[in-house]
């Protein structure tokens, strides 16, 4: 049973360097696709037909990637007024029906999504001049769905935190 922390710890360094590694390779990828696109154009007048398209992809890509993994550490977008005015056990309860209404939104687009990549399959949908547009657009229900597990684990930590007073985060009880 002291297994399983150690095993969750692990899995989720190797998640977070994953994110970060996804984010850096495909970031510079995307810079280095674009400068050598204008290039191209600019000095041969030639340029790859599915570069421009694989840029947007690769902008798609990398919101998404950032979105988990801004939602895993909590530096997602928020506006949070109220914690600045009241204590901590107070301003958990906006935060709490927050995490549940950001939960509920991710999982409503992950279905969605998920909805949307099933009709690229049906309809054999392509991207990049003949490549499976279902593969290109995966990421969408898998990161949203992620987003979802992650909203759902921090409206529960607060809720578990806001009704049991004596476990406050970081406790080893």
């Amino acid at each position: 049973m002291s297994e399983t922390p150690g095993l969750a710890a692990r899995l989720e360094r190797w998640g977070t360097a994953f994110e970060n590694a996804a984010l850096v390779i495909l970031l510079g990828a995307m810079m280095l696709l674009a400068v050598a696109q204008i290039v191209l154009r600019i000095f041969f007048s030639f340029g790859f037909v599915w570069a421009d398209e694989l840029v947007k992809l690769f902008v798609l890509w990398i919101a998404l990637i950032a979105s988990i993994a801004a939602s895993r550490s909590n530096r997602h977008l928020r506006i949070d007024v109220l914690s600045h005015f009241v204590a901590e056990k107070y301003a958990r309860i906006p935060r709490i029906i927050v995490d549940a209404f950001a939960a509920f939104m991710c999982g409503f687009l992950a279905w969605h999504s998920w909805r949307y990549v099933q009709l690229t399959i049906e309809f054999e949908d392509t991207v990049l001049s003949n490549f499976p547009a279902w593969i290109a657009y995966i990421l969408l229900p898998l990161s949203f769905a992620l987003m979802c597990y992650r909203f759902v684990l921090s409206c529960g930590s607060d809720l578990i935190r806001t009704f049991r007073p004596g476990e406050e985060e970081g406790s080893d009880a």
